[in-house]
């Protein structure tokens, strides 16, 4: 229904609806916001970003043909917006190769973070996420949080349905190792 009631709406727009534009607008802008700030890493300037991703889709809704779903056209001009931004301000980030997680190091962090408190986790899962390169911010919200699957996400980024698995895998890791800095080793007694 989301897909058709986005359909709907381009076409109302493509007629000069710009409200429907805005229902758009609305409907997105945080899912938008949420990929660009994974990517620039800076509210401000993910703001911009974000403003500026609902002006490229505006203006080029003509192009955008249905072949996949407006939220993924939308999400891709998002993440490409935002990574321009990072190179323009000369922001890449370089990653460090990681250890293999072992299964008992899983076991660990899984009854590790059933101890922090919900808000307290979420905040330390939202900083963690920010602290990876762009790419892999983008690719854990795009697959846990915005709950798009490697198909959809290989659209958004023109990344490979083997490299978006093996770059997700990866991510984990960086996630976990980041993860293991907010946890505290129980004491035995």
């Amino acid at each position: 229904m989301t897909a058709n009631t986005d359909q709907y709406l381009i076409e109302q727009i493509k007629l000069g609806d710009t409200q429907a534009f805005g229902v758009l607008v609305e409907k997105y802008k945080d899912y938008v916001f949420t990929i660009v700030v994974r990517v620039v890493k800076v509210r401000e300037e993910a703001e911009e970003v974000a403003q500026d991703t609902f002006i490229k889709a505006f203006e080029s809704l003509d192009s955008f043909r249905g072949e996949s779903k407006f939220s993924s056209w939308l999400y891709s001009i998002a993440y490409r917006k935002a990574l321009d931004r990072v190179r323009k301000n000369k922001r890449q980030q370089t990653t460090d190769l990681l250890e293999e997680i072992t299964e008992s190091d899983a076991n660990t962090i899984d009854n590790a973070l059933q101890l922090l408190e919900a808000d307290e986790r979420k905040e330390k899962i939202r900083q963690s996420i920010m602290q990876l390169p762009e790419i892999d911010a983008t690719l854990i919200t795009l697959y846990y949080f915005e709950d798009q699957s490697v198909k959809e996400i290989a659209e958004v980024t023109d990344l490979s349905e083997e490299n978006i698995k093996v770059r997700l895998f990866r991510s984990r890791k960086k996630l976990f190792t980041l993860l293991q800095g907010y946890i505290q080793p129980k004491i035995v007694e």
